[in-house]
């Protein structure tokens, strides 16, 4: 699993490929290409030249809810909101040795999430972000602490990734509550030196 998961930003779609050029060669472990309100075809032509560039430089390649397109190109996985397709599904579709996540929010969401067989679960908000429109509740460092102990008290390990407006001194207590890794974005848009960023992050796990 990902001590650090990018997930792509921009304005265009050309954007989202240089930013994610960018933290692939910085170091990220995991890149997520998440475009919104595409045509399949156009997100097709990014995902190919981003996961070109993924495979280059050893670096996991995940598309955000364009099932179909995961298929098509053959990316290393999905990840699918609350609304999207189920998990059980989209194994079917993709086959057993790809990587499927899931969004939650509760402890509800995390169990019904592993019933449907995901690979890790994209836990958040952490707190406010500007990054997502329709945001769920924040659940703050308390709220990763409570969900995790009671998955553990079910001898559930599946990997909990942490998300939503993480920044460098969040990630001790994270750490501490349970979570494998992090997924951050607007974060990491904001270095100077992305790179020795990237590096501090990743000691934490």
């Amino acid at each position: 699993m990902p001590k650090l998961y990018y997930i792509s930003q921009g304005e265009t779609k050309e954007e989202h490929l240089k930013y994610i050029k960018k933290m692939v060669l910085a170091g990220v472990d995991w890149v997520q290409l998440r475009l919104k309100n595409y045509s399949e075809a156009e997100v097709v032509q990014i995902a190919l030249q981003a996961q070109e560039f993924c495979t280059k430089h050893h670096t996991k390649f995940i598309i955000n809810d364009y099932l179909e397109v995961a298929k098509k190109i053959n990316a290393d996985g999905v990840h699918l909101g609350k609304e999207d397709i189920s998990p059980k599904k989209a194994r079917t579709i993709l086959g057993e040795n790809k990587i499927i996540g899931g969004t939650a929010n509760t402890l509800e969401d995390c169990k019904n999430l592993i019933d449907s067989g995901v690979n890790y679960i994209g836990l958040g908000p952490f707190k406010f972000t500007k990054t997502k429109k329709k945001l769920s509740p924040v659940l703050e460092v308390e709220g990763y602490q409570s969900i995790i102990e009671s998955l553990k008290k079910e001898n559930i390990d599946t990997p909990i990734i942490a998300i939503g407006g993480i920044t460098l001194e969040d990630l001790p207590n994270l750490k501490n509550a349970g979570v494998s890794g992090v997924a951050i974005s607007g974060f990491l848009h904001r270095q100077e030196n992305l790179a020795q960023c990237i590096i501090t992050l990743k000691e934490h796990f």
